[in-house]
């Protein structure tokens, strides 16, 4: 895999400092059922990055010592890792929301049978990867068949009450370009998802987020084995608003992977850049969740490259989905939801 960090520079986005820490995105690793093309975290199921459970007890000793009302879990599969529920059911006893970054055919996998059902009665936020409602671009972005267990999951996801108006169960799905492309605008496109998964499968959701894809790990690594990663990064940066920089992600998170160490995003996790606290740390040492209790980051310099670009251009993108109301910018290139 080619490195994307040292093409990221020289950097020339806009400098950022943190707000107020509202939400904990914890990375449970790597492993994964699927191998996506368009995976910033170069997951799939030979990967065995795991959390360990003296981790897991860290991230709920850091829930007792902050203010965080978001566990945000993601991974991989993060619900591949041995101790995601104890980690779900820790969480919700402290009634903090939770959000498991599902890519839903995990709910098929055998010995994950009765995981959809946990999610519902644990109250569970699910954000769930579904690329396109078409099966063909669904297929071409994450592998052969995903798109039909897809459709079969959210069909059990809606039985559970999931995406039905007044249920309590919220079904969020997000939507990935192709290619190195900037996402459609998010309001049109959840309209048209809406319309088609109801026509065409009797499938009801609630939100739809458009992410624009990161270049870097396995998507950045394609982009330069095809000549394309310059290009992007420039499409990128030609799109960048800057009335997009106060509902960056990255201002009121923190990321943490499978080892404990924190950054400002997850992009950021997956480059190795870690989050910049001060001296303090060890000499060439990241800092880790447990240098976080009882400290303050309002205020903290965010460590920024120029993939950050993938967050504010065009309609910007973040975990959240959209930081505008607005369309992407006239004239630059999007995938449109059509069969190819």
């Amino acid at each position: 895999m080619h490195p994307t960090l040292p093409r990221l520079a020289p950097v020339d986005f806009p400098p950022l400092r943190r707000g107020v820490v509202d939400t904990l995105q914890v990375n449970l690793g790597y492993l994964c059922n699927q191998q996506c093309l368009h995976c910033h975290v170069a997951a799939s199921p030979s990967r065995t990055e795991l959390m360990t459970r003296e981790t897991i007890d860290q991230v709920i000793a850091y829930l007792d010592a902050s203010a965080i009302s978001t566990l945000d879990l993601t991974g991989g599969a993060p619900e591949m890792n041995p101790h995601f529920r104890d980690l779900v059911r820790a969480a919700r006893a402290r009634d903090v929301r939770v959000i498991d970054r599902c890519n839903l055919t995990i709910l098929l996998e055998p010995g994950y049978e009765d995981l959809a059902g946990f999610l519902a009665a644990q109250s569970v936020e699910i954000t769930a990867s579904l690329p396109c409602y078409l099966e063909d671009n669904v297929d071409q972005q994450r592998g052969k068949g995903v798109h039909g267990k897809s459709i079969e999951a959210l069909r059990r996801l809606n039985a559970l009450g999931y995406g039905r108006e007044g249920s309590g169960r919220v079904l969020n799905l997000v939507y990935n370009p192709l290619g190195p492309s900037l996402p459609p605008a998010q309001g049109p496109l959840e309209a048209a998802y809406k319309d088609e998964l109801a026509t065409r499968y009797g499938i009801v959701f609630n939100r739809l987020y458009a992410l624009a894809n990161m270049p870097i790990q396995r998507f950045g690594s394609t982009l330069i084995s095809k000549g394309t990663f310059d290009g992007y990064i420039d499409l990128l940066r030609s799109a960048h608003r800057p009335e997009n920089l106060e509902g960056v992600m990255c201002r009121t998170l923190v990321s943490v992977d499978w080892q404990g160490h924190v950054y400002d995003c997850d992009f950021n996790q997956m480059l190795g850049l870690g989050l910049p606290l001060d001296t303090t740390i060890a000499a060439g040492g990241r800092a880790h969740l447990s240098d976080l209790i009882g400290r303050n980051l309002a205020g903290l310099p965010i460590e920024v490259r120029n993939h950050c670009y993938g967050c504010t251009a065009g309609q910007g993108s973040s975990c959240g989905g959209s930081l505008s109301s607005t369309t992407a910018a006239a004239g630059l290139s999007a995938i449109p939801v059509v069969a190819r």
